[in-house]
């Protein structure tokens, strides 16, 4: 495996300021806008971020530095954030850097054993190094979606230059 625990630490740390640059200031119908049924907005991707790193991500690291294979991890609900009453940017943004930098420090990523195996309920057996190197491409991932679901806010506006623009035709179903 070549996954360097220091890079992906490095990785999830920038999210956060990420995802503040990237989303503070915009207006709401750019934030909500999403591309219809199945799909979601720039504001619920950050949310279903900040419920990956509460109920995903740490508990199933956990789980197998303190229990191997002997327990399924629990099945995780990637649509939770959807039934939550929204609140204000600010305020989630600032309970996702808060909930990554408290996610971060508990872990220590340096004390990982990539080698480890735990169960997870629909792959069956999985190492520390796959939740880790998975953690770190599903923040890539969102941030790929939530710039997408953006950009297709003018996807007719763009003229002629959609050939050009190819994430303009993709929508991505929600995860």
């Amino acid at each position: 495996m070549d996954l360097d625990l220091g890079d992906a630490e490095t990785m999830l740390a920038r999210t956060p300021d990420v995802l503040t640059a990237f989303l503070t200031g915009l207006p709401d119908e750019w934030l909500h806008r999403d591309d219809g049924p199945g799909t979601w907005s720039a504001y619920a991707i950050l949310g279903h971020l900040t419920y990956a790193d509460a109920t995903n991500w740490l508990p199933r690291l956990r789980l197998i530095q303190e229990h191997g294979v002997s327990r399924v991890f629990e099945p995780f609900d990637r649509e939770a954030m959807l039934r939550d009453e929204p609140e204000p940017l600010g305020d989630l943004l600032a309970r996702f850097r808060s909930g990554r930098g408290r996610t971060l420090t508990a872990l220590n990523l340096a004390t990982v054993d990539l080698r480890q195996t735990g169960t997870h309920p629909e792959f069956g057996e999985v190492t520390m190094g796959n939740v880790v190197a998975a953690w770190v491409a599903h923040d890539l991932t969102h941030l790929g979606q939530m710039a997408e679901v953006l950009a297709r806010r003018h996807r007719t506006d763009v003229g002629p230059y959609r050939k050009y623009l190819p994430a303009l035709d993709r929508v991505a179903e929600a995860e």
